[in-house]
C-alpha cells in the first residue's frame, strides 16, 4: 500500500520502498526488534526520512513488512503453478511456506511489539495461507496428481507443525524429509 495515500508511487518511490521491506525483514529476524530504523535506512541506502515517508513507526514498518512477506509467498502460487506441474508446485510451494515461517520466527519480537501497540498483523493470514494451499490443491487435484479429498487446513496445520521442526539450520534436511513424505500422503495413486 502507497503511504501517500491511493496515489500510486513513482517508480523511485516503490523501489525505495521494496528495499526498505528487504532489507527490515532481514533485520528484524537476525536482529529482532531492537534494530535501529537509522540501521535500516542505512542498509537500503536510503535517508530516515525516506523510511519515515513510507513507514511513519516502526510499528508501521514491522507490520508491512510481515504482510509483504506473507503476499509474496501466497502471490508465488501463480507463479508456480505457471511453471511446472500442480504436484511439484505445491512440493515447492511447501518449501517457500516453511522459509516464511522461519523468517517470522525471527522477527517474533518485532511482531510482539506490533501486537502490543493494538495492531493484529495476523487477522487475515490463515484465510490468504488456506486460500494459496486451496489454489495449488484443486490444481494438482485437476491434473490428477494431487489427492481431491485433502482438507487445505490440514494441509497448513502439517506445514505449521513442519516449520516448528525447521527452525534451526541444522534440522532444515529433517524438514525437507518431513515435506517429502507430507507430499507422498497428497500424491493421488491410481
Amino acid at each position: 500500500m502507497p503511504a501517500t495515500g491511493s496515489r500510486p508511487l513513482r517508480a523511485d518511490a516503490r523501489r525505495n520502498r521494496d528495499r526498505l521491506l528487504e532489507v527490515a525483514v532481514r533485520a528484524f529476524s537476525e536482529e529482532g526488534a531492537d534494530v535501529t530504523l537509522d540501521a535500516i535506512a542505512k542498509s537500503a541506502g536510503v535517508g530516515i526520512g525516506t523510511l519515515y515517508r513510507h513507514f511513519p513507526t516502526r510499528e508501521a514498518l514491522i507490520e508491512a513488512t510481515y504482510r509483504n512477506e506473507l503476499t509474496r509467498l501466497c502471490d508465488a502460487v501463480g507463479e508456480l503453478l505457471a511453471t511446472m506441474p500442480p504436484d511439484e508446485a505445491v512440493r515447492m510451494w511447501m518449501d517457500r511456506f516453511v522459509e516464511y515461517m522461519t523468517t517470522k520466527r525471527g522477527m517474533a519480537d518485532a511482531l510482539r511489539a506490533v501486537i502490543a501497540s493494538g495492531v493484529n498483523p495476523f487477522a487475515q493470514s490463515r484465510d490468504m495461507l488456506v486460500g494459496a494451499i486451496t489454489t495449488l490443491l484443486d490444481a494438482g487435484a485437476a491434473a490428477g496428481t494431487v489427492r481431491a479429498d485433502v482438507e487445505p487446513g490440514d494441509v497448513l496445520t502439517s506445514l505449521s507443525g513442519v516449520s516448528l521442526a525447521a527452525g534451526e539450520p541444522s534440522q532444515r534436511d529433517q524438514a525437507g524429509r518431513i515435506l517429502d513424505l507430507l507430499m507422498d500422503a497428497l500424491r493421488y495413486r491410481t
